[in-house]
């Protein structure tokens, strides 16, 4: 989709005071974080919002365009955050991979809201959305992830790895650490990260990794 405030499929959202248009967005974010694109109420999104249902489908035809809105909203909103503080000409795959797991941290305690529904709307299985999901995922975060990791130094390698599997697999165990991340602030007393520990399990993970796959 690539949101611009030019697009005259959402100008009249748009053309909303600031204010407006993230209390819609806040609410929607809110309603499809917790339940996801088939559960969520648009009923509940406009009470939240504290707007009428005509309004909001004034701005949006309908409950698909306005997740797929949201969703492309947030995936550039992470997007712009991320690229404003990663170091592109960084060659060292697991220097870049500590760097990349930092930025993460701040933009889950800066946005939690945002990077939570991203990761509901991932696993959402409703037909209506799921393709558009692909699509835009496809565009962004691919091309992002190319991007990244497009000119990393293979030559550090163990010479008997391949060099794909091994990025798999080390992508895979900090997705899983990032997830963990997350319950473990929804149960801890303060529902925040503990920045400090974090940081240290980054380093410890990152070490253990970089021993297994590096000469």
């Amino acid at each position: 989709m690539h949101l611009e405030e030019g697009d005259i499929i959402f100008s009249k959202f748009f053309n909303l005071s600031e204010e407006k248009q993230q209390r819609i967005l806040n609410a929607a974010l809110k309603e499809f974080a917790q339940k996801g694109y088939k559960n969520a109420s648009t009923n509940q999104i406009v009470k939240d919002a504290d707007i009428s249902k005509g309004l909001l489908f004034h701005y949006f035809k309908n409950k698909k365009q306005l997740f797929l809105f949201l969703y492309d909203y947030c995936i550039e909103l992470s997007m712009k955050e991320f690229y404003k503080q990663v170091n592109l000409d960084e060659k060292d795959f697991f220097v870049k991979l500590r760097q990349i797991q930092l930025i993460k941290l701040e933009l889950l305690s800066k946005y939690p809201e945002i990077l939570k529904f991203i990761e509901v709307a991932n696993i959402e299985e409703s037909n209506d959305v799921k393709n558009d999901l692909e699509i835009i995922n496809k565009e962004a975060i691919e091309s992002a992830s190319r991007k990244v990791f497009e000119d990393i130094d293979v030559s550090k390698f163990r010479e008997n790895v391949d060099v794909k599997k091994t990025i798999n697999i080390v992508m895979w165990t900090f997705k899983g650490f990032n997830e963990k991340l997350m319950e473990d602030a929804k149960l801890s007393p303060s529902r925040q990260i503990d920045y400090k520990k974090a940081i240290e399990e980054i380093n410890v993970y990152t070490k253990m990794l970089k021993n297994c796959f590096y000469k």
